[in-house]
């Protein structure tokens, strides 16, 4: 039985609350269906879209990206002085950053020990812990 091109992207996004717009269910498909957790950023992703043969803004990827992420379908990484990536892989884990290849690698969430985190603010509470470990040439 075969599916749609774009039932997988329709159904996430409407699950997620957007409405599937064009742009929504094209960059949906280029970064949920390659079967593999990515590390992509605004730019590498414009460049997918355009080599696939769509058009498709950088501000429209900026925005779809953000879109995606503030309603947790990607999670998005600040490395230093910030160069951005968007992560697939929404569950809890860390990340080694090769500056050199300007590549993120995952780390398992349970390969990390964490101990004496500080105490919050007051009215706030810790959400998340990310660890980003930056790796160098020998």
């Amino acid at each position: 039985m075969s599916t749609r091109p774009y039932a997988q992207a329709l159904k996430m996004i409407q699950d997620a609350g957007l409405r599937p717009t064009r742009q929504r269910l094209l960059l949906s498909k280029l970064l949920f269906e390659r079967g593999e957790d990515w590390h992509v950023t605004a730019e590498a992703l414009h460049e997918d879209v355009l080599k696939n043969g769509a058009k498709v803004s950088l501000a429209t990827v900026y925005n779809t990206l953000h879109q995606f992420t503030d309603v947790g379908l990607l999670r998005q990484i600040v490395i230093g002085s910030g160069k951005t990536y968007f992560d697939t892989n929404t569950d809890d884990h860390h990340h080694f950053y090769d500056a050199d290849e300007e590549q993120l690698q995952d780390i398992p969430q349970d390969s990390i020990i964490l101990s004496g985190l500080p105490e919050a603010p007051d009215g706030s509470k810790i959400g998340r812990v990310d660890v980003i470990i930056q790796l160098e040439k020998d």
